[in-house]
């Protein structure tokens, strides 16, 4: 695995041709190949306007990117999509409160009865020039998160485990966080366990906030996974969808009973949901409808007893009752 790392060799490529498939002249640094840890491109895969903000902090070596916005907007997906784009490694990594900073560095373990260290996913992207993607950065503890300024600075890392090792970070070195807040805490109260970092620490981010796409670009995905549904029924899904997150975000007007809805569709769930429509369609037989039936299983039943009757009777103002 090392020695893959170690042999890609950085090059050249037009983002234009890249990202859009149109020549543009403007370079972008990637690799030649995919490496072992290079994730695989989804050629279904559609980008929405926060990919600019994105793939312009890719052209150039610059400040670590946050990336904030609500779940299942595409946050991860989007940031790993590019990477996926130009071949970078992504070192990926989950935080949580008890996540601590030898988590990202590496530690000593046994192999073949001799103890040696085992780089952590911060390290291995620091020496041979990778994505450290770090999810969730504001569950982070503020004072583990406070213990990679030097790291965000560009500073080395110094490996005291590993014989005092000092790892100055590779040309091709990007930190990238995401985060359903903006690291300011959450007001909302949606998200358990968010934590207000220190804002040293949030000084060091260049800040991109990504939204749910486009009505228009759902469809057109949608169009693509499940062509069998007819587009009117694939319109109304979108709008389904559309409608349940305006009122998890607060945007629309709450239900009649006055709950907070405790659910959202990300587009992955989507599509789920379409494509399990599909999959359902021999229950029209049995007089039951694939649509909801659908739905509960992609969603509905995540949510609570009144949410999940709320949902349904959203679902009947918004589709005919035949499809419903």
């Amino acid at each position: 695995m090392h020695n893959e790392l170690a042999n890609l060799q950085a090059v050249d490529l037009d983002a234009g041709q890249v990202f859009s498939g149109r020549p543009s002249g403007r370079l972008i640094k990637g690799y030649d190949k995919p490496g072992p840890y290079s994730p695989p491109a989804d050629s279904d895969y559609l980008f929405h306007e926060s990919s600019r903000d994105v793939i312009v902090w890719f052209l150039e070596k610059s400040d670590p990117l946050y990336v904030f916005g609500p779940t299942g907007s595409g946050k991860t997906s989007l940031v790993k999509e590019l990477a996926a784009r130009i071949n970078y490694p992504v070192f990926e990594v989950s935080g949580h409160g008890r996540l601590e900073f030898p988590d990202l560095v590496g530690h000593l373990s046994v192999r073949d009865g001799q103890m040696v260290f085992q780089y952590g996913p911060l390290s291995l992207a620091m020496k041979y020039g990778g994505l450290f993607l770090l999810n969730e950065i504001d569950l982070l503890d503020p004072s583990t998160a406070a213990g990679l300024n030097s790291v965000l600075d560009g500073s080395p890392l110094c490996i005291p485990e590993n014989g005092g090792e000092i790892i100055s970070p590779h040309e091709m070195f990007r930190f990238a966080a995401t985060a359903n807040s903006n690291g300011a805490s959450d007001e909302t109260g949606l998200y358990q366990g968010v934590l207000r970092q220190n804002l040293a620490f949030l000084d060091r981010f260049i800040l991109c906030e990504v939204g749910y796409p486009a009505p228009d670009r759902e469809s057109e995905l949608l169009g693509r996974l499940a062509p069998e549904l007819p587009p009117d029924l694939r319109s109304k899904m979108v709008e389904y969808a559309g409608e349940v997150r305006r009122l998890f975000i607060g945007q629309s007007n709450p239900n009649p009973s006055g709950n907070v809805l405790d659910v959202t569709f990300s587009t992955r769930t989507l599509i789920r949901w379409a494509k399990l429509t599909i999959r359902f369609q021999p229950l029209a037989r049995q007089g039951l409808s694939p649509l909801k039936h659908a739905l509960d299983r992609a969603l509905a039943f995540r949510a609570s007893a009144e949410n999940r009757t709320f949902l349904h009777e959203l679902a009947q103002r918004i589709f005919p009752e035949k499809e419903v």
